[in-house]
């Protein structure tokens, strides 16, 4: 049995978490582009504006990651993490993995004093909502989610 390991990533991680970027863009239907991945995860990392965990096996070989956003909720007057991205390699699904990088996000919000994160999955995506629910992610049935292209 493997073992693996969480951690925060650098910008030397670069190359390792652009291809499971572009997979995980890849999955919700974007072509495929490695470059890009690369320039925008840098551009995220570079400038603080995003926080990635990755995952990895005891040889070093990046197998999922999870990347959040800080904002702010001005109902509660506090910080907030918004996690985007979370992505598992295929082959190593039902490892655990996801499980490992939300409880990473969730000790390093705790950590950093964080009152809530959010997230939003799709409404088909059944294992993810259940891997949620497991560790104590409330489904939000009140308000609507929207979004509007510019």
């Amino acid at each position: 049995m493997k073992k693996f390991i969480t951690r925060r990533a650098t910008l030397a991680d670069l190359d390792k978490v652009a291809p499971l970027f572009n997979d995980y863009r890849q999955f919700y239907e974007q072509a495929p582009n490695l470059e890009f991945a690369k320039e925008f995860l840098y551009a995220r990392l570079n400038n603080n504006e995003s926080i990635i965990f990755i995952a990895e096996d005891d040889s070093q070989t990046a197998l999922g990651f999870c990347q959040i956003y800080p904002s702010f909720c001005s109902v509660i007057g506090a910080p907030i993490y918004v996690l985007y991205d979370l992505f598992v390699s295929p082959n190593v699904r039902k490892s655990g993995l996801g499980k490992m990088l939300l409880e990473q996000a969730h000790e390093h919000a705790q950590a950093n004093k964080i009152a809530r994160m959010d997230l939003t999955t799709a409404k088909t995506n059944l294992t993810a909502q259940s891997l949620y629910e497991s560790l104590d992610w409330v489904r939000d049935d009140i308000f609507y989610a929207y979004n509007k292209s510019v």
